[in-house]
């Protein structure tokens, strides 16, 4: 296993999220032990982050959460760990585009 990180600019609204990490290949694990998304603009964004499971089946991490101008919201780290399991993602999106990125750290 390897320590990884990625990051995404300018993410998408609801109606297109972008995907913020690779999807897990088949047979394989990850284990996100970062997730932040940060507020790019000088106006209150809202963000979310979604887990979407290989199945179909999805679930928030964060829903809608207010981020201050210039600040940063940290989803995942410290205690708060999330298992990827194959095909699983993460896919993240802001109230206004280009308004939000991400960053994430893994291990994979």
């Amino acid at each position: 296993m390897a320590f990884k990180s990625q990051v995404t600019a300018n993410l998408g609204t609801s109606g297109s999220p972008s995907t913020v990490t690779p999807t897990v290949a088949s047979g394989a694990t990850a284990t996100l032990i970062g997730l932040s998304l940060a507020n790019t603009t000088a106006a209150n964004v809202t963000v979310s982050a979604k887990l979407n499971k290989s199945g179909g089946s999805s679930a928030f991490l964060v829903k809608d959460a207010s981020v201050l101008p210039g600040g940063a919201l940290a989803v995942v780290g410290g205690e708060q760990k999330v298992v990827l399991e194959a095909g699983d993602s993460i896919t993240a999106y802001a109230s206004a585009s280009n308004s939000a990125d991400c960053v994430i750290s893994y291990l994979s």
